[in-house]
């Protein structure tokens, strides 16, 4: 199981590692690198065999976004999104869209983009506000997505919007192609993740044909929470996972090569080793957290939704735990931005409000533990 793991690993220190540093700093997509997922077949990994595609699931996905994530957690998140959405097309889409998406993703390497934040509901984005008018062909968008990662750089965008029947929703594939949909320029100013290029998406009359609509009329919310959650919230708790993972390992790096005058170094310190065991301490914890958490959804365990939940929670406050640790570590000189350490603190704290918050998962955990309903 874990090979695809290493396998990953292998190919993130050498086609996404390079062009973190630069991605950051300038807030650029990591073009480079997607164009190698896609050329190694990394965008195929969720995709049936009978479409052409690997034919793996959960277990696989957390593996390939935590070890994305120890190189770039940008390119990662990006990624994780891209799986998401596809899954979501694979699993309800009809044979003709399925066919359609993954012909398009085996063989020209596009890829996916969630597009479910809106300006007026935050990280409660099952409560879509677009006006969408519904024909005989399919339907007619009007309105916005407030932050569209991978913006403009994807080829196909997974969007939730209202059903016909009050109260539901439905799930949509629009293209970047599609007549009446634009990109705001961004207004991403993102502390941390800021090669996402987050941006919103503007809808004006764009009419989409019925093939693009996921699944059955109303069954948008089926959809979250039997697909789009379990994904995107395992994916999260393995993104952030693999920056515990990252922040350990040049942790114990630095330490050892950081020597002084007198030829002591600065892993010989007490206090630096008891910064480095907590630091392993949590990766390792939150490592193992998640791998148990996807190994659950897999098999549909009856907690698998509990561990999920868990597992993304304790991922995101383990991991500013951990560079806040590491920053401690570094110094001065990673508060003077040498090395990785300062952006990784940066990026961790997007773990914070990525919906759904962690903040709205604790009361989803929470609720799920005493048997209520978590809306």
């Amino acid at each position: 199981m874990y090979k695809i793991y290493e396998e990953a690993k292998e190919f993130a220190q050498e086609f996404i590692a390079p062009y973190a540093k630069k991605c950051d700093e300038e807030a650029i997509f990591p073009v480079e690198s997607f164009q190698k997922m896609g050329e190694k077949g990394y965008f195929n990994l969720l995709i049936p065999e009978q479409y052409g595609g690997l034919g793996k699931g959960l277990e696989e996905h957390s593996q390939v976004c935590m070890a994305f994530a120890e190189a770039s957690a940008t390119a990662s998140l990006c990624y994780m999104m891209h799986n998401v959405g596809l899954h979501c097309v694979m699993t309800y889409g009809s044979d003709t869209l399925k066919e359609k998406i993954a012909k398009d993703v085996v063989e020209n390497h596009k890829f996916f983009a969630l597009a479910y934040s809106e300006f007026e509901t935050g990280t409660h984005f099952i409560k879509s506000q677009l006006e969408v008018n519904h024909t005989k062909d399919g339907a007619i968008f009007n309105g916005s997505k407030s932050m569209v990662t991978s913006a403009t750089h994807a080829s196909y965008y997974l969007i939730g919007a209202p059903a016909k029947k009050e109260g539901e929703s439905n799930n949509w594939v629009v293209s970047l192609d599609t007549e009446g949909v634009t990109f705001k320029d961004s207004e991403w100013q993102g502390m941390g993740m800021r090669g996402n290029v987050s941006c919103p998406m503007i809808f004006t009359n764009a009419a989409i044909d019925h093939l693009y609509q996921v699944g059955a009329e109303g069954s948008g919310l089926e959809q979250v929470f039997h697909v789009i959650t379990p994904f995107f919230v395992t994916g999260l708790a393995s993104v952030y996972t693999g920056l515990c993972i990252q922040l350990s390992e040049e942790a114990v790096t630095y330490a050892k090569e950081r020597v002084y005058p007198d030829g002591q170094a600065l892993s010989d310190i007490e206090t630096v080793q008891i910064h480095l065991s907590k630091i392993y301490t949590m990766a390792n914890a939150a490592k193992q957290t998640a791998r148990d958490a996807a190994k659950a959804g897999a098999n549909q365990e009856a907690d698998a939704l509990l561990k999920i939940l868990s597992a993304r929670i304790f991922a995101s406050e383990s991991v500013i735990e951990c560079s806040r640790l590491a920053m401690r570590v570094g110094g001065g000189k990673a508060y003077n931005k040498m090395g990785n350490f300062e952006r990784i603190l940066r990026d961790s704290y997007a773990s914070q409000i990525m919906a759904p918050s962690v903040d709205v998962l604790i009361t989803w955990l929470g609720k799920s533990l005493v048997g209520l309903p978590i809306l």
